[in-house]
């Protein structure tokens, strides 16, 4: 069975998104924190307004869900969030937990990470299934391969609206399809994050604010969002590996280049790492792809 899910939300949320031009993913969040178990990832997330305006207004492909402090939910995503700085962003918070603004809280939000997201034009906008109670404020789940989210599903693809990483089968075939989505920034910086257990993969930080997504083949060279082209690293950590001061050999073994002691006339913090294993992610389909880490050795490491 492949599901959708509709998630309920408010209509600044939904214009703010849908005003950007180009958008890649977005964070769905939740004010509470609450656990999200509803999609696998790869399934469709679609947006209702509340109540008058009943209507489906969007969506988006399921990715990922995690909790995580709303400063590092506005690093990941900014305006994504559906929020124009992270000052509205915390009122918005504290507004629906219905408590005053502490402006020294780091409020831990449910983040429900969607990728490709799309926005109907409000002449587009579809109707709520005819069941759907007009006072709910928590979503539901669909099972699109029957009546009435197959119907929306319809829509959605006759708008050429929906993304093209949901697939509707023929009915003689049976139920949909999905292809797992391609990660915007935000998200593989979250994902990478919870993979690696929010501890550094040397140097074993868990210091969050100090940790960052390292991609191992750069962006700029092809190298893609995905969990295995991404190592978690302390910050300074993460400068030496861009910089090829430090790399990971395909066997996971942590080399620190002399060019550190030669052109700074230090680095004891940093050889005490050589010749260790990093610590990988315990899934081990989360691994490091060898194929990634041959290539920052060959090209990027100094030796």
């Amino acid at each position: 069975m492949l599901n959708a899910y509709i998630g309920i939300t408010d209509k600044l949320w939904f214009r703010t998104l849908s005003m950007q031009p180009g958008i890649d993913e977005v964070n769905f969040w939740l004010p509470s924190g609450r656990s999200f178990k509803a999609l696998n990832p790869g399934e469709l997330f679609l947006f209702k307004l509340h109540y008058p305006e009943h209507f489906i207004v969007g969506g988006g492909i399921f990715a990922h869900f995690t909790v995580l402090p709303v400063s590092l939910a506005w690093e990941a995503f900014e305006i994504k969030n559906g929020a124009t700085s992270l000052r509205e962003l915390r009122e918005r918070i504290s507004r629906y937990r219905k408590i005053p603004t502490d402006p020294h809280e780091d409020y831990k939000i449910g983040c429900i990470l969607l990728e490709q997201p799309f926005f109907l034009p409000e002449k587009k906008w579809i109707a709520a299934p005819p069941d759907w109670p007009k006072s709910a404020v928590t979503g539901k789940i669909l099972d699109l391969s029957v009546e009435p989210a197959r119907s929306i599903l319809q829509q959605l693809h006759l708008l050429q609206d929906s993304p093209h990483l949901i697939q509707e089968a023929p009915a003689r075939y049976g139920s949909p399809t999905l292809v797992l989505p391609r990660l915007g920034q935000g998200s593989f910086r979250v994902l990478v994050t919870d993979a690696y257990g929010r501890s550094c993969a040397i140097s074993n930080e868990r210091t969050l604010p100090v940790l960052d997504a390292a991609h191992i083949k750069p962006f700029s060279e092809a190298g893609e969002n995905r969990i295995t082209n991404g190592i978690l690293l302390r910050k300074d950590l993460h400068t030496l590996f861009d910089k090829g001061y430090i790399t990971i050999t395909p066997d996971l073994v942590i080399e620190v280049s002399k060019k550190i002691r030669e052109e700074f006339e230090n680095g004891r913090d940093y050889y005490k790492f050589h010749g260790q294993g990093m610590r990988p992610p315990k899934d081990w389909t989360d691994r490091p792809s060898r194929e990634s880490l041959a290539w920052h050795n060959e090209h990027m490491y100094r030796g």
